[in-house]
């Protein structure tokens, strides 16, 4: 469904609802460290020529003075315990150099080269399908957000307009979208990637999430990860 070309309606009333599962979107888990249980971000598939890396907010994968978490797996179309698309563990990590240094919640965006243990050769992308990054939306859009919350099995969805919230940042107001939904997919046109839950305020609040906004800043991450092959 092509949005800006009518049947897409906001959420009503404004609050996130369980979704189903898709191939492209999934849940990053930590097994093992800091005491995370289960799922503790969530990611999507998002194109590139080598059909291997995955969006998530910076603070999901890099957390200061404790550094890059070492031990994370990707579960993309996760649902119930069940990861039909198999387990990813990433090769390379891509954040802004902003963000390591201070946390920058302008530059709260990671790209993950992923791999399958056990399937050799075999491309994320082509097993998942990916979304198609957007940099310098237009905005106010109609979108979506999606996440996996640290409570629940399964994705949360909630459909509002994005909008700018200053010159960095995109927000998109809905209730309900809580700790665990970070990192996950905010979507214009059904499959294009405009944000990923985080920046502001780490992620938002009870009514609202945000993102970095998807500038000059984010693409260098993306080019970077793209060209380090």
């Amino acid at each position: 469904m092509h949005w800006r070309s009518g049947g897409w309606q906001p959420s009503d009333p404004l609050v996130a609802r369980p979704a189903a599962a898709e191939p492209a979107i999934g849940a990053l888990f930590s097994p093992g460290e800091d005491a995370d249980q289960d799922h503790h971000c969530s990611a999507s598939v998002v194109h590139s020529p080598g059909g291997d890396l995955v969006a998530t907010a910076a603070h999901c994968v890099y957390r200061g003075v404790l550094g890059f978490r070492t031990n994370l797996v990707f579960a993309p179309g996760y649902r119930d315990g069940t990861a039909p698309y198999g387990v990813w563990v990433p090769t390379r990590i891509d954040v802004a150099p902003r963000w390591i240094e201070d946390q920058d919640p302008d530059y709260d965006v990671a790209f993950l080269r992923m791999r399958r243990p056990g399937h050799p050769g075999e491309r994320l992308e082509d097993a998942t399908g990916a979304q198609t990054i957007r940099f310098g939306p237009g905005l106010p859009a109609p979108a979506r957000v999606v996440g996996y919350p640290n409570a629940t099995e399964y994705p949360v969805e909630c459909f509002n307009t994005a909008r700018a919230e200053g010159p960095t940042q995109l927000r998109l107001d809905c209730a309900d979208v809580p700790d665990g939904t970070s990192g996950g997919p905010v979507l214009t046109d059904a499959h294009t990637l405009i944000g990923v839950v985080g920046g502001r305020d780490g992620g938002g609040d009870e009514t609202t999430s945000y993102s970095s906004l998807f500038g000059d800043g984010v693409r260098a991450v993306y080019e970077r990860a793209v060209a380090a092959r």
